[in-house]
């Protein structure tokens, strides 16, 4: 079987008819969801010229006089709406000011005598009053459509007074392991036998990326019971991931149960993962990763965080560009993904510092670990300086 090129796979995924859910959610329970809506603002906020200190509302151009203190409005009080020439009124944080005062002048900048107030420190007009609208207008598109809401945007839809708001759902993922050869956590050490990573690291992978994970086990290597799994976990997931059994051996069986579905592809000239397939099944996707821990990592993080973006309204992976500390010799044709030390120093730099070479096994490269050099086909070498592509996948690492 031949395999296609990494771009025309990214092509074709990215070709890909991919449906999403909208739902209502409450406020509250809309952390990390996309906003299907614009948040639109039915009110000015403040809704009227507001202190944004505690001093004495007053007329700017009575600066220079002695004032009557006649009262004052504590926040969430607006007893004293007016004032006269001549008059003040002591105001607090967020208290409306009296229509005709224009300038807030603070505490420490007057001497109170018997209820007289005199400035010894002016202020400039309009000092300290927060304006009509300062913070968003009626009518205003507040929050766009596509917006990933965090801790401000729930701050601000509250300020709105919204309850209720629509949503792209999260993709739902289940993460299946097959292989006779695997055993799951607490089962006692088999001869031949190893345990099982796969469906701990993408689980988690996928949770941390955002979107609502299951843990689906393991399953031996049974045409039937993948067969009859796979279909289950179908009937209640957006996106069943599956790992092992896709590449050429006498018992991989994934791949006869997957292709049995409409096969997008099956084999991209990658390393590693080059025996990934990707199927369609009605409105819903089926992505078989190889068994390697290495390699199912990557192949996630290309294809099935690729299309659950999508399904989720999530804006991509972040790429960029970074300079490769030290010589680098690529020795595989295929297009590549090493895993690298980032860090920032006068601009992206990535080295290999610290990981480890070997088979497509070796998981241990990922801890400490927030990025992906890719390496486009050929066999050559990189000098000192050279400007690579990275994929971040972990910002919480890296602040970028």
């Amino acid at each position: 079987m031949s395999h296609i090129s990494y771009q025309e796979s990214i092509k074709r995924v990215d070709e890909l008819d991919i449906s999403s859910r909208i739902k209502r959610v409450y406020l509250e329970d809309s952390l990390g969801y996309v906003l299907a809506e614009d948040i639109i603002a039915t009110y000015n906020n403040p809704p009227a010229p507001t202190a944004s200190m505690d001093g004495y509302a007053i007329r700017y151009e009575d600066i220079d006089s002695t004032l009557d203190i006649i009262g004052a409005n504590p926040a969430g009080s607006f007893t004293y709406d007016t004032i006269q020439p001549h008059q003040a009124v002591k105001t607090f944080t967020g208290s409306f000011m009296p229509y005709n005062a224009d300038t807030l002048v603070p505490i420490e900048n007057v001497d109170v005598v018997d209820n007289r107030l005199s400035i010894h420190t002016k202020v400039p007009r309009g000092f300290s009053v927060r304006e009509i609208g300062e913070d968003f207008k009626d009518g205003e598109v507040i929050i766009k459509k596509g917006t990933k809401i965090t801790f401000a945007e729930i701050g601000v839809m509250a300020s709105l007074n919204i309850v209720f708001i629509k949503v792209y759902d999260k993709t739902k993922i289940a993460v299946l392991s097959t292989g006779s050869e695997i055993l799951d956590l607490t089962m006692p050490p088999q001869e031949g036998k190893i345990y099982s990573s796969n469906n701990y690291t993408l689980s988690s992978l996928g949770r941390f990326l955002g979107f609502e994970m299951t843990n689906a086990g393991l399953i031996e290597d049974n045409k039937d019971a993948i067969k009859e799994q796979i279909t289950s976990l179908l009937s209640v997931h957006d996106i069943v991931v599956t790992t092992g059994g896709v590449s050429v051996g006498d018992f991989d069986f994934v791949k006869e149960v997957v292709g049995e579905y409409e096969v997008i592809f099956h084999g991209v000239n990658i390393k590693p993962g080059q025996w990934v397939m990707v199927a369609k099944a009605a409105n819903k996707y089926i992505i078989s990763l190889p068994g390697f821990a290495y390699s199912s990592f990557v192949t996630f993080l290309l294809y099935v965080v690729r299309i659950a973006n999508k399904m989720s309204h999530y804006p991509p992976l972040k790429t960029l560009k970074a300079r490769l500390r030290h010589h680098y010799k690529k020795f595989n044709p295929k297009t590549q993904f090493v895993a690298v030390n980032l860090s920032f120093e006068n601009g992206f730099v990535v080295d290999t510092f610290d990981k480890k070479t070997g088979s497509s096994a070796i998981l241990t490269n990922l801890i400490n670990n927030c990025a992906l050099m890719q390496l486009p086909e050929g066999i050559y070498e990189l000098d000192e300086n050279t400007e690579v592509d990275v994929i971040v996948y972990n910002k919480d690492m890296f602040c970028i």
